[in-house]
């Protein structure tokens, strides 16, 4: 397992070598230094001397990938690319066209990001297994044609009217919770209840239909067939075979939301006010702060890739025959 972890960290940093290289250029392609510079000064009739003084103080007066100047190796470390992107590998994301240092942000603001999504991936999880299983139960019966018809109807609304619905039912109408903000003391709950649930309810739809199609899959095969001969009940075949044999597909697709932990919601954050990652990338991407989203990029995949190595470890502990090699 030393060699396979060894060689998947290898790997990964040339996928994030790779993704800090594409979101460069495409960034670039969109925004100059000249341009960037503009926009942080304040308007498009900023005297030239301005912008160039403000890339020197940013470190933009550099060419973005090629140093045709310089010599040797310098010619591609003289550049912007080098001077922004490798000092990431080792945790320096350097500070925001504001001035503020982002590493110091990004810790500020892991917490509520946190403290709203792991509810809803751990509740999410938990009720579209169960709710998956009971359907599986009563397959074939009207309450699974009846469950799988309001999945694909779930399914079909979009996550804005969850949030604007209970934003008006709840906070508007009723007044039981804030419409919006965020408080990291005793009060965190009051504003973290609403969002945390029409987190759950908006993805109860597709995860609960996902996952009564993996167990239905394991409920026609051959170890199951042979637990009903000795005698199981349906309960248990349920809970002891098709659960556990169902958890490698459960565990791939945790995977992709393993940086959702980390870097929040965008959607839920900005529309209920919570100062966590999430609403951090969408201020970054209205200022077109490049080095505000190069960090949140490279966290991203970070995590990304980390939760891949995690859910091969995962695969031997489900299922023993699995080999890391």
């Amino acid at each position: 397992m030393g060699n396979y972890l060894l060689r998947r960290v290898l790997y990964g940093l040339l996928v994030l070598l790779g993704v800090n290289l594409i979101t460069f250029v495409l960034f670039f392609q969109v925004n100059s230094p000249d341009d960037m510079a503009r926009l942080a000064l304040g308007g498009k009739r900023v005297a030239q001397e301005s912008v160039d003084q403000w890339k020197r103080e940013k470190g933009y007066d550099l060419p973005l990938l090629y140093n045709s100047q310089a010599e040797g190796v310098a010619k591609f470390g003289e550049t912007i690319f080098f001077q922004k992107s490798v000092p990431m590998f080792v945790g320096e994301f350097g500070s925001s066209d504001d001035g503020r240092n982002i590493a110091n942000e990004i810790v500020k603001r892991a917490g509520p990001s946190l403290a709203l999504a792991v509810p809803v991936f751990v509740l999410g999880l938990f009720l579209n297994i169960v709710l998956s299983l009971l359907l599986t139960f009563f397959r074939g019966t009207y309450l699974d044609l009846t469950g799988v018809v309001l999945c694909v109807l779930a399914m079909s609304i979009s996550g804005l009217f969850y949030i604007i619905g209970g934003q008006y039912l709840f906070s508007k109408t009723l007044a039981l919770v804030p419409i919006s903000g965020y408080d990291s003391g005793g009060d965190a709950w009051r504003f973290l209840i609403l969002p945390v649930i029409i987190g759950v309810v908006s993805g109860l739809g597709g995860g609960t239909r996902w996952y009564r199609t993996i167990f239905l899959e394991e409920i026609n095969k051959d170890y199951v067939r042979t637990a009903r001969a000795k005698g199981l009940s349906e309960v248990q075949v349920l809970g002891r075979h098709v659960l556990r044999n169902g958890l490698i597909p459960i565990l791939t697709g945790s995977v992709t939301v393993i940086p959702l932990l980390f870097m929040g919601s965008l959607i839920s954050e900005s529309f209920f006010g919570i100062p966590g990652l999430g609403s951090y990338t969408i201020e970054a991407i209205q200022s077109q702060d490049f080095a505000i989203v190069r960090a949140m990029v490279f966290i991203g995949s970070v995590l990304y890739l980390v939760g891949l190595i995690l859910t091969d470890i995962a695969y031997t502990i489900a299922d023993p025959r699995v080999r890391l090699a």
